[in-house]
């Protein structure tokens, strides 16, 4: 039988970790500074293990809230875009005195979804990752607060996403989620009678809805947008791992492969290059509502997306843009790159080929988004 944690640790040359604010926080909401020290300590040993490492960290928001001296997490927006600007500061000092006694220093970086939906930025922060770890330090991103609302306006999740991005910009890295919980559970966590799944080898409807109350349809502390995260970064062909972030040793039993947490086995068809791009970090810019047909030929046949089956069109968008490929009942299946503007489209949707010369002009293109630049949902998030 493969071990599949040996092979998940051995084949890494890279580590992504992510953290969340319910990790990082005492019971009164403020930074613990000893689990950050713990943390770094575990960081610095992937480090030196040859590993580049990353830290993908919530905790601005709290670190902002000590520092401040405030009662409670705002709850204006614009209060918190300062409160978190004042604790990014704050957590990236508490990082690097943790960092210091092993010789390491912490590399601030902050993100923007836009700046993984440019290709251009993409490879530029690939670039620039590689170069904080040619130089000895680690990395430690988050998504910048200050100016991404989003962030703020959710208590949990777009981090999780973020991290699964991140792992998707190097080759052979190993994602791992420090969670609040020992892993994925079979059950109810609270029951006494569950238990953590130790590993997952595909991440479909069934297991995902491991993360949803039946009762109240709700994710249950935050474990959908983890799935979903480990999900992407299986797409990728890495190995994810959902692991108990309040455990001392955590990360020293990644490295040593023992049975912690849950492991999630990377696809077995991954996406590479810009595919992978597509399905992880690109814009989308409009909508395809696609007939029956056309939806089925894409999902079970990998088939390009041809004008006769789309339905609807929405959204503006140029040549070149990504779509997202939707089902006439609302269903997202898939990501493109589109080979005509809106306007276009629009005029030939529900056409065949041969009519789109007539109407266009020119027909430059059989298929409106060929497979060759598409993803589809099973493949992403």
């Amino acid at each position: 039988m493969t071990d599949h944690r040996r092979q998940a640790i051995d084949t890494a040359g890279a580590v992504v970790v992510k953290v969340g604010s319910r990790v990082l926080t005492d019971p009164q909401g403020r930074l613990d500074y000893q689990r950050i020290e713990r943390l770094a300590g575990g960081l610095c040993a992937l480090a030196a293990s040859g590993r580049q490492t990353i830290l993908v960290s919530s905790g601005a928001v709290a670190a902002g809230v000590a520092k401040l001296n405030l009662p409670a997490r705002p709850l204006l927006v614009s209060r918190l875009q300062a409160v978190a600007a004042v604790g990014q500061a704050h957590l990236i000092q508490a990082y690097e005195q943790a960092l210091a006694p092993s010789g390491r220093h912490a590399a601030q970086v902050l993100l923007t979804s836009g700046d993984l939906r440019r290709r251009s930025s993409y490879l530029n922060v690939r670039n620039a990752l590689r170069q904080i770890h040619n130089f000895g330090a680690i990395a430690i991103i988050n998504e910048n607060d200050s100016v991404a609302v989003a962030e703020l306006k959710t208590t949990f999740g777009d981090n999780d996403r973020l991290a699964a991005a991140v792992a998707g910009l190097l080759n052979d890295a190993l994602l791992v989620i420090l969670s609040d919980v020992d892993g994925l559970y079979d059950g109810d966590p609270t029951a006494p009678t569950s238990r953590v799944i130790p590993t997952v080898p595909l991440v479909d409807r069934s297991v995902l809805e491991l993360a949803v109350d039946k009762t109240s349809g709700v994710s249950k502390g935050g474990m959908l947008s983890k799935l979903k995260a480990a999900r992407l970064a299986t797409s990728h062909g890495h190995f994810a791992m959902i692991a108990p972030g309040r455990y001392d040793d955590v990360l020293s039993d990644v490295l040593s492969a023992a049975p912690i947490g849950t492991l999630f086995l990377p696809a077995e068809r991954r996406l590479r290059g810009r595919r992978r791009w597509i399905g992880s970090s690109a814009k989308v810019d409009g909508q395809l509502i696609v007939d029956a047909g056309a939806a089925q030929a894409i999902i079970e046949q990998g088939a390009s997306l041809l004008a006769v089956g789309i339905r609807a069109v929405k959204g503006k968008f140029r040549r070149g843009a990504v779509v997202s490929i939707h089902t006439i009942d609302g269903a997202e299946i898939a990501r493109g790159l589109i080979n005509y503007p809106s306007e276009a489209v629009r005029s030939i949707r529900g056409l065949g080929s041969e009519a789109i010369h007539e109407i266009l002009g020119a027909c430059p293109h059989d298929a409106v988004v060929h497979r060759d630049n598409m993803v589809l949902d099973n493949q992403s998030s």
